[in-house]
């Protein structure tokens, strides 16, 4: 009996043992998964879980630079490519080799249609343009005189005349010399009759009495 009970321990055991080893690859398989995505969406979401703005900005970069396809709502992914603001059907959610081979003539395509626009645009620009003269038809207007106009008159501001009382004084002033006795005589004569106004005041009062 006792034999019995230890056989049945030991196989218990043994089972508990075998399934840890056939749960573990289950469980690092999940974790693997967790840690790797495998497209741009799983990527963005595991970045979404970070716990600072920044850590966040800098796991999206990095998901931008792993994948390069979008999920599409139907299933599989696109590809877009800005060199040519197109996008491309993929498989998976980077494109493949022979993928990107076509996404790579597309664009070669695309560079030789602009260039083709370009010239037309130029062409066409140049036809709306308006012809200019010949060389001696710009050389005859230039060399051409043109009337001038008659000067315009101004109307003339009378220059005031010195009156004859003013005009006679300068002349004699001028006239007379420097220091000359008939030109200072006079102005001698009345600052004598001023002074002697000043000294004897009374010889106007009588002058005065008489006239009254």
């Amino acid at each position: 009996m006792s034999s019995v009970s230890a056989s049945r321990a030991s196989s218990f055991v043994v089972a508990t043992i075998g399934g840890l080893f056939v749960l573990a690859p289950v469980a690092s398989d999940a974790q693997w998964w967790r840690s790797a995505p495998y497209d741009f969406e799983s990527c963005a979401d595991v970045a979404e879980k970070a716990k600072t703005r920044e850590e966040k900005t800098e796991k999206l970069a990095e998901c931008n630079a792993k994948f390069a396809g979008r999920r599409k709502p139907g299933g599989g992914y696109t590809y877009y490519d800005f060199m040519q603001d197109r996008t491309f059907d993929i498989a998976g959610p980077n494109p493949t080799p022979e993928e990107q081979k076509k996404i790579d003539e597309q664009y070669t395509a695309y560079l030789e249609r602009e260039r083709r626009n370009h010239l037309s645009a130029v062409q066409a620009a140049k036809q709306q343009q308006p012809e200019l003269p010949p060389a001696e038809g710009i050389q005859q207007v230039s060399l051409r005189t043109e009337p001038t106009s008659p000067p315009i008159e101004t109307e003339k501001v009378p220059i005031p005349v010195a009156s004859p009382v003013k005009q006679a004084a300068r002349i004699k002033a001028a006239q007379c010399a420097k220091n000359q006795f008939s030109c200072d005589w006079p102005r001698l004569s009345e600052s004598i009759n001023e002074l002697k106004r000043l000294f004897n005041p009374q010889q106007q009062q009588p002058a005065k009495q008489k006239k009254g």
